[in-house]
C-alpha cells in the first residue's frame, strides 16, 4: 500500500502508519492485495474544502471529508490484470483539519483516531462502499468498526 501525501501537509509517521495500516486492512478484508493499491491524500482548511464540495458535489457547506475513487462501485481491476509496473491508483481522500480537530473533541477522542476513522471512511469510500440506504449505511459502518478494531480504535 502507498499512500502519496501533500508535501506541505501530511500527518506525523506515526498517524500515516495508522492510515496506512487501515487501507490495508479495508482492502484485504475486500480480497484486493494491498502490495498493488495507492491512495492519495491530502489536509486541506475549511475553505478548501467547502470549495470541492460545492464544486464537485453541488453542496455548499464545510465538510469532514470528500473521497474521489477511480473506478465505479465493483469496477476496480483485479491486481493481475495490472501490468507489472502499474499501481491500483484508488483514488483521492481531502481530509479536512479544521473539522476533524473539532469533531475529536466533540467525540472526546484524539485527532488521530478521528483522522483514521475518517481516512478509513474514504477508503471504503473508494472501494464501492456508499450510505445512501440504512442497510448500506449498516454495512459500511460494520467495515469501518472491523477495521477499527483490528488497530485497537474502536470507539
Amino acid at each position: 500500500m502507498t499512500l502519496y501525501f501533500d508535501e506541505d501537509v501530511r500527518p506525523d509517521d506515526a498517524t500515516a502508519a495508522e492510515m496506512e495500516a487501515a487501507a490495508v486492512a479495508a482492502l484485504e478484508g475486500e480480497g484486493i492485495d494491498p502490495d498493488t493499491a495507492s491512495i492519495s491524500v491530502s489536509f486541506v482548511d475549511k475553505a478548501e474544502i467547502k470549495r470541492l464540495n460545492k464544486e464537485y458535489r453541488g453542496v455548499d457547506k464545510v465538510t469532514d471529508v470528500l473521497s474521489f475513487p477511480l473506478y465505479e462501485s465493483g469496477c476496480i481491476p483485479a491486481p493481475e490484470d495490472l501490468t507489472e509496473d502499474e499501481e491500483l491508483a484508488l483514488g483521492d481522500v481531502v481530509i479536512c483539519e479544521e473539522v476533524c480537530e473539532a469533531q475529536a473533541k466533540e467525540y472526546g477522542h484524539s485527532i488521530e483516531r478521528e483522522i483514521i476513522y475518517l481516512f478509513t471512511h474514504s477508503v471504503f469510500h473508494l472501494l464501492g462502499y456508499d450510505h445512501e440506504t440504512e442497510e448500506d449505511k449498516a454495512d459500511m459502518r460494520a467495515r469501518e468498526e472491523e477495521v477499527m478494531s483490528l488497530l485497537g480504535l474502536e470507539r
